[in-house]
Parts: structure tokens; sequence; C-alpha cells
């Protein structure tokens, strides 16, 4: 962004920095005005993402956290006292701009950038994560097809492959979840690690790409194969999934931003939902079947957090222990 020398107040400064009592031009070439109060939205995962700056003029707007903005000086500070402007008897004159504004050429015409139309792949897998996973036997559909076959009969396994068979679409949110749902139907039900892990493969390549709804369900498959491949013996392939779930925790390359996520995602980790509450009522009840539900989350949630390698609340012995429990509970 360009400015002029009638301007030499102006500067940038990043959203989630800004405070009471800073000078913000708002979109357009109107004068800088004072932040009278800071408000701050966060994700879906508890990270600061929009800051909503009101102003003394009773102006508001809203700003992405790690966008770049423009602010200036109080008009005093430019102007100097009241009446005595060095320039005050040339404004007329259409030489130099109001002090305090910004000239139409610097104004920033969006402060909200858009988010591209396909966000750029992220943390790919290396190329060492990649070599101790086989390659699949075919295309996607004919994995599915050669799992669905394994079990010929079984309702569920056999809805989701149909489903799937007829064209696996990566850039569909529903079609991945659909893959990590047979995934885990495969282990947890049919006791069939094989095919799982061969199903749960065709997420597992895929890298962050930005979004967050479709890497949820990479992450479940991840989660799942590198707890299939401790099982199994294989450590150094299932710890190749963990640090490949975690990939996207280390995107953030602004300290301050990737202090809060840390501290953030630490807290996720050391206060999990283990649905105790839901698990008891549904004992209560004598209702097995969403007892059986509920216990597959909390399966869901200890095998998140055994690919994070435990947390400060819950040591990695016990995750081992409680998911053999609750594995055992869900097949029963």
């Amino acid at each position: 962004m360009t400015h002029s020398p009638a301007d030499q107040q102006y500067r940038e400064k990043q959203a989630g920095a800004l405070q009471t009592g800073d000078y913000l031009y708002l979109p357009g070439n109107g004068p800088a005005e004072e932040i009278t109060g800071i408000e701050l939205e966060h994700d879906d995962f508890g990270v600061p993402a929009l800051v909503i700056a009101t102003t003394s003029e009773g102006g508001s707007v809203r700003i992405a956290f790690g966008s770049a903005v423009p602010v200036g000086e109080p008009r005093s500070a430019v102007n100097g006292p009241a009446g005595n402007s060095p320039d005050a008897g040339d404004r007329d004159s259409g030489d130099d701009a109001p002090a305090g504004e910004l000239p139409a050429e610097s104004a920033p015409a969006v402060v909200v950038p858009p988010l591209p139309a396909a966000p750029p792949s992220m943390n790919a897998p290396t190329a060492a994560q990649l070599a101790l996973i086989p390659a699949p036997s075919g295309t996607p559909e004919a994995v599915i097809a050669a799992a669905a076959e394994a079990h010929p009969g079984r309702n569920g396994v056999a809805v989701l492959s149909e489903r799937l068979v007829k064209g696996v679409n990566t850039k569909s949110g529903s079609c991945l979840r659909d893959i990590s749902d047979l995934a885990h139907d495969l282990f947890i039900q049919l006791r069939d690690p094989d095919n799982a892990l061969a199903v749960a493969d065709l997420l597992n390549v895929l890298p962050f790409d930005g979004n967050r709804d479709r890497w949820a369900s990479v992450e479940r498959a991840l989660a799942l194969s590198s707890f299939i491949c401790r099982e199994l013996g294989q450590e150094a392939r299932a710890e190749a999934y963990a640090q490949m779930l975690q990939a996207p925790d280390s995107l953030e390359t602004d300290p301050f931003r990737a202090r809060i996520a840390a501290r953030v995602r630490q807290r996720a980790l050391n206060e999990p939902n283990l649905y105790d509450k839901e698990i008891f009522r549904s004992i209560d009840n004598g209702n097995r079947d969403a007892e059986r539900e509920w216990r597959l989350l909390r399966f869901e949630s200890l095998l998140f957090l055994r690919a994070h390698g435990g947390s400060e609340t819950l040591r990695i012995s016990e995750l081992d222990h409680r998911l053999a429990n609750e594995l055992e509970a869900v097949r029963a």
C-alpha cells in the first residue's frame, strides 16, 4: 500500500494488536477515528478470528485478526494546537490532503480480505512419512469395493460402500466423512484392521488445505490409523500418522497468535469432552444403543488425545488403558 508525503502520520498495525485509543482509518478516505472499544470473535476452535472495533464517531468495522490496517495519530498531534496548523491557510488550494485524512489513492479498498476460491495445500505429508504408507491397490473406488466384498451382508458397510464406489470426491466433506466412517466401522464393528487401514489411507495422504470441516474427517482417519498401527506393533508408521495429524498445529507463523493457539489447544487436550454425563444417563435409562453411540464418541476423543501423545491431565499409559476398555465396550 502506497502513501504520500502529506500522509506522514499513516502506518500499518496488525488488527490483533489494536487497542482503545488507537486512531483507525475506516474503509474510504475519511479521517482517522479513535477506537473506543475492541471485541474479539473466536472461531470454533477457540482461536481469535475477528476483531470488531468501534470508534468515538459511532463507526464500527470487522477486521480479520491477522490483517494489517492503517492507523494514524490524533488530529492534535498532526495539526498542532487548534488554529495553529502550519498549512491551515493552504487547505483550499488543493495542493495537500487534509491533515489526518488518507489520500484516495492510499485508502484501503478492503479491510477484511476474502478467502481464496481454492485454498492452497498446507503441510503436506513428507516423503519419509508417505514411504511408510503402502500404495493403494487400485483406485479409491476399488479399495472401497474390496473392503465391502470382504464383509458381504453387513448393512452399514454396504450402505457406505455403495455410495462411495459411484465416485470418490476428495473436495466433498460428506464424501470424506463417509470414508472415515467406513474405516471406523471396519475396525470397530468388523475387527478388520487391514481393510480399515487401506480405506483410512485414502484420507491419510491428503494435506491440510485450510478447510477445517474437511480436515475433521482426515483427522479422524489419522487418529484411528495411528491406534491400529500401535496395536499391530508398527510403531514408526503409527508415529508418522500422529505427526501428520498434528501438522496444522505448526502452521501459524505469527508468534503472538501461535502462543494463543497453543494455549487453546493445550486447554482442549487437558479438558476433553469424554461424554461421562451422557453415558451414565444412558446406563441409568437402560438405553444400550444410546450408550454405545456416546462411547463411540468417547473412543474418538481418546484416539485424538493418544495421537497427540497425551496431555497434562491424561498420560499415555492411562489413555492406552481407557482405549482398550472403550473398544471392548463398544464391541460387546
